[in-house]
């Protein structure tokens, strides 16, 4: 709840670091190694909370670990994307918390977005995967952190030059706690009812 990935995006410029928040141990793999074997190696700063080392849905095949590369964006393969309404963009654990909800509701009309690298973040492949959909009413950016901290204040501007190249008239909207001078709730049951409230929100039309 400290880690201020904020603090950390606002230092962003330049290409100068790299801020990344892997969310498969086979994208936790490929990162390091395109971090060991890349001939120009800028900082990396890496947001990988212990959640989810123990969550049942944050597993990789051997064939992800084996054949496959870092992917600064990770697209929803589970809903058609002819008939999603709602594009979620998020980054880091809340993803399966949002993931776990839509399947338990049986929604089909939501994808969910990953965006795994916040800086340099990736237009063209963001781009790239929302030109896949056709039917989008809108996007929301949905975030664990309060909205003064996390990745909103300093993403967003990434985010909506992807939509105005992809669809102008898509509206962009942020979905998750209120502003607190505090990075966490201080209660469990506090912090639970706030993420039920947002998690909610984002999956409601």
């Amino acid at each position: 709840s400290s880690a201020r990935l904020e603090r950390y995006l606002q230092l962003c410029a330049e290409h100068n670091i790299q801020v990344c928040i892997p969310t498969t141990p086979a994208q936790v793999f490929h990162m390091l190694r395109r971090q060991a074997i890349r001939p120009m190696r800028r900082p990396l700063v890496v947001m990988s909370p212990k959640w989810i080392l123990r969550h049942k849905l944050a597993t990789s095949s051997l064939e992800d670990l084996a054949n496959g590369e870092f992917l600064p964006v990770i697209a929803d393969s589970d809903i058609d994307v002819n008939k999603a309404r709602r594009l979620i963009l998020c980054s880091g654990k809340v993803y399966y918390h949002l993931l776990e909800e839509r399947e338990s509701r049986g929604i089909d009309d939501i994808a969910m977005v990953r965006i795994e690298q916040l800086y340099p973040f990736p237009d063209e492949i963001l781009l790239s995967v929302l030109k896949q959909y056709t039917a989008l009413e809108e996007v929301v950016w949905c975030q664990e952190e309060p909205i003064n901290q996390g990745a909103w204040y300093s993403s967003q501007h990434h985010m909506r030059a992807v939509i105005d190249n992809y669809q102008p008239s898509l509206p962009l909207r942020y979905v998750g706690r209120a502003a607190s001078a505090a990075p966490a709730a201080g209660y469990m049951s506090a912090h639970l009812e706030e993420q039920a409230k947002f998690v909610n929100e984002a999956l409601s039309f």
